[in-house]
């Protein structure tokens, strides 16, 4: 396997380079706006997807089992209207495919450097066992 380092020092295999070229290609966006050593970059589609676009994707948080909403761009600061494109998309996958009434939670605790959002249920915090509508 052939390593090298990327941003922060963290060491990466060459498949996880080819993975981001890939996800870079089909996004069609610049190299210096992924990050190989980022795990929301890699976008790996682990838990079902609701919505992608040109400036988000919306999925399932492995952790919180809530609709997460993550910037393709990696960073921490997206443009105002960007930041009010992915809370219209995550406001509208909750309304589409969930019972519940949600906030917006954007602390970034286990992934500090890429934006992402969660839509969490009003009252509460994780998502395990929200009812869904039912697809018609």
């Amino acid at each position: 396997m052939v390593v090298g380092r990327r941003a922060g020092g963290r060491v990466v295999s060459s498949r996880q380079r080819r993975i981001v070229e890939a996800v870079s290609y089909r996004r069609g966006m610049a190299d210096d706006l992924v990050n190989a050593a980022c795990d929301l970059c890699e976008a790996a589609r682990i838990t079902p997807w609701f919505h992608e676009d040109d400036v988000c994707w919306i999925a399932e948080c492995e952790i919180c089992a809530v609709p997460m909403v993550v910037w393709r761009s990696h960073g921490v600061a997206p443009p105002t209207d960007q930041l009010a494109h992915m809370h219209a998309q995550l406001a509208m996958v909750v309304s589409e495919h969930f019972t519940f009434e949600h906030y917006v939670d954007d602390n970034m605790r286990n992934i500090p450097d890429h934006y992402h959002a969660h839509a969490r249920p009003q009252g509460g915090f994780f998502g395990h066992g929200l009812r869904r509508r039912r697809d018609a």
